[in-house]
């Protein structure tokens, strides 16, 4: 068995691209090599900013020879009258075999011509020179570019090239213009600490080789190394480390040999929020900052004048690279008390003239204008949750003022900020607290993960800018496609239909984006001919995919609740959002508990059956379409009264959403609907007679009808 070493050694990659490559080779090359026949042992990703590499272990020299069949044309065309004809000759001479080796073989379309053959297996150094090219060349990623002369693509340019195969180095090539690259085993180490090459004797020496050159290529011990370096001196400094996932993925990814370095600021900086100063170190600057205790109430952590920077340099340099760092910071924080001391000096709404000078999108005008909007559709929420009093004037209030901090000077300088700073000013000039909360929530969530809001004030005014959005960029026909949502309209989405269920909103989306759609239209003439439908679509898909993706909710139950193609379901999902998501739940919970396969036969047979007649879907009174006089068997008597007791139950049940009671009356009704169908009494529901034949679809229909209360059975898939 052998080892293999492949390293692309580059110009300095991007922390995210680097990421998104270790995670694509960590997938891909294992697969590759399977589809390739190739067993191993294990195979290695790693990766720094200057370097993608695996080690593979364990690979054979050469591939098994292996048994495969191949099928060939169907048997009447390469056979006629016991002879081979010419697709038989043509399958047997492309195959390289004689025609004695083809046997026929019957299968579920017919007798085919089978071949069974014996690959020899290749050698495995002739496959990864294939296979390299392809790893590399097929890395996905933003923004890739060429370099030299060539019209090969990659994150960075390429520099090196190492390949071997145990000791060998496996020739392979990468044409690029002038800038081709040919292996050998020569690497690159650590640019200060070891500028030297760095000879690779054998492909299992490969992370040792480059650890004595001072660089770590494991980012997972690199990311463990950093995470403990970080707590140790946060700990050092009297606190503990605040070490947020995403920045201690990004640090790993930016460098090769890590050593956490301890900085300190001027405490009087530490009058600004904490916000602003984590703002400054976290995504501007790739600090770590120390907090005076792990245990934080609220949001607001306490903070220490320190922070933590991770130096890719020489680690007997750590108080000269510190001093560096803190003249940095002391610039930027200095910036952040200017910012914040001028944008006290007056309250937050005299800003909301200078939202008029800045564009939220091309053809929809100004933020003033984008304010303008939300305070009607706040007002139309606020409405439709009969909200007053107090908190209808608060809502009004968070409203007009949700933008103004964008064009302070600290959201212009950290726009990460939007929202942070809106309810700090708001609060430091006056407005009442649940003002200045609901400009802060208004924005969440504003990554995968986060909160929603938690105040009635913030919640309207969320989802008032959220529904806003949405309606406004479909209106100018601008859709997401595929993975391509530039105004995250899809997390908008999520968001309201998320928010609604998590705070039991009685909110009739239906008629609000009616609307909205409608006073959009007004106002903008070129307005997409059909945003409504396209809106409600996009709705109906977001309710799909959280019921299935996070409410763990069966595919054929999510169908069962919105209908396939049924306009009643669809608008009746809209209409009612909570009903929507109780009724898919309650589904879950009866198919997990088995009450579900109890009605299932019965109800799903009426339903199929009902198709035949004209019986509208929303009748549930069977004196309005049943006729006692037609009645043949004393089974048509029996459902007919078991009708009548079940009227009152499905109308509490459905304005009650007591969905408990209509399952039990379904069940309870299920054995008098079997002899109906197939007791000793049982009818021909298709009599020759029509009158009786309606007659008997009638009260089927109506039985429908009343699960259809619960669900659309047709889509359920039959209990196993």
């Amino acid at each position: 068995m052998a080892t293999f070493l492949l390293e692309v050694g580059t110009e300095e990659l991007p922390a995210g691209f680097l990421h998104s490559a270790i995670t694509q080779w960590r997938s891909r090359i294992p697969d590759s090599l399977a589809e390739n026949f190739l067993t191993n042992d294990a195979v290695y990703v790693y990766g720094t900013p200057r370097r993608l590499a695996v080690v593979i272990e364990g690979l054979p020299v050469q591939q098994g020879d292996r048994e495969e069949e191949i099928k060939g044309p169907p048997a009447s065309a390469a056979y006629k009258d016991g002879k081979p004809t010419k697709a038989a000759e043509g399958f047997a001479k492309k195959q390289g075999v004689e025609l004695d080796a083809l046997e026929i073989r019957p299968t579920d379309k017919g007798d085919f011509v089978f071949l069974r053959k014996t690959i020899t297996g290749r050698l495995t150094t002739d496959i990864l020179q294939e296979l390299v090219p392809q790893w590399i060349n097929k890395l996905e990623g933003k923004r890739l570019m060429r370099w030299g002369n060539g019209e090969m693509r990659f994150s960075r340019p390429l520099r090196w090239l190492v390949a071997l195969f145990d000791q060998d180095i496996l020739p392979i090539q990468l044409d690029n213009g002038s800038e081709s690259l040919t292996s050998d085993r020569l690497s690159s180490g650590h640019r200060v600490l070891h500028p030297q090459p760095v000879e690779i004797a054998t492909a299992s020496d490969y992370v040792k080789s480059l650890e004595n050159a001072f660089v770590s290529v494991d980012p997972d011990r690199r990311q463990a190394l950093i995470q403990d370096q970080v707590k140790a001196t946060a700990q050092k400094a009297g606190g503990t480390a605040d070490i947020s996932p995403d920045l201690l993925q990004e640090v790993t990814n930016l460098v090769e040999w890590p050593t956490a370095v301890l900085g300190k600021f001027d405490e009087e900086f530490l009058i600004l929020p904490a916000e602003v100063i984590t703002t400054v170190m976290v995504s501007h600057q790739r600090y770590f900052p120390v907090l005076k205790s792990a245990e934080t109430s609220g949001k607001t952590p306490e903070l220490l004048p320190y922070f933590i920077t991770i130096s890719n340099g020489d680690p007997a340099k750590s108080d000269l690279i510190g001093l560096g760092n803190e003249r940095v910071i002391r610039a930027r924080l200095a910036d952040g008390q200017f910012f914040y001391k001028t944008d006290r000096a007056k309250p937050l709404e005299a800003y909301l003239p200078k939202l008029a000078e800045v564009t939220f999108q091309e053809d929809l005008g100004s933020m003033r204008q984008k304010v303008d909007r939300l305070i009607q559709v706040a007002a139309l929420i606020t409405e439709q949750l009969q909200i007053q009093g107090e908190q209808k004037e608060q809502i009004a209030r968070a409203t007009l003022l949700c933008k103004a901090d964008l064009v302070t000077q600290m959201v212009y300088e950290f726009p990460e900020l939007q929202g942070v700073m809106g309810e700090k000013y708001a609060r430091a000039c006056g407005e009442s607290e649940a003002v200045a909360t609901a400009i802060y929530e208004h924005y969440l969530p504003r990554n995968a993960g986060d909160k929603l809001p938690e105040t009635p004030v913030g919640q309207v005014v969320g989802l008032a800018d959220k529904l806003d959005t949405l309606v406004s960029i479909f209106g100018l026909g601008m859709i997401p496609t595929g993975s391509s949502d530039p105004f995250a309209l899809r997390r908008a989405a999520n968001a309201v239909i998320n928010l609604t269920w998590t705070a039991n909103l009685p909110l009739n989306l239906g008629e609000l984006l009616e609307k909205i759609a409608a006073f959009f239209t007004t106002n903008h003439p070129k307005t997409s001919p059909d945003l409504l439908g396209q809106l409600q679509e996009f709705f109906l898909q977001r309710i799909r995919t959280l019921l299935q993706e996070e409410r763990g909710i069966d595919y054929d139950l999510v169908n069962a609740v919105l209908g396939e193609e049924d306009q009643e379901y669809s608008q009746r999902a809209l209409e009612d959002v909570l009903d929507v998501r109780d009724r898919a739940l309650f589904l879950q919970s009866i198919r997990n508990n088995g009450s579900l396969d109890t009605i299932y036969e019965t109800v799903n047979r009426s339903a199929r059956l009902a198709k035949q007649g004209d019986l509208e879907t929303t009748v549930l009174d069977p004196t309005q379409v049943l006729k006692p006089e037609l009645f043949q068997k004393s089974s048509e008597q029996g459902f007919y009264d078991a009708l009548i007791r079940l009227m009152p139950t499905t109308q509490a049940a459905r304005s009650q959403r007591n969905y408990q009671q209509l399952v039990d009356a379904l069940a309870e009704i299920t054995p008098i609907v079997g002899q109906f169908f197939d007791g000793e009494d049982s009818v021909l529901v298709m009599d020759p007679d029509p009158e009786i034949r309606r007659n008997r679809l009638n009260a089927i229909g109506l039985l429908r009808n009343h699960a259809r209360v619960l669900a659309d059975f047709g889509p359920i898939v039959k209990p196993q």
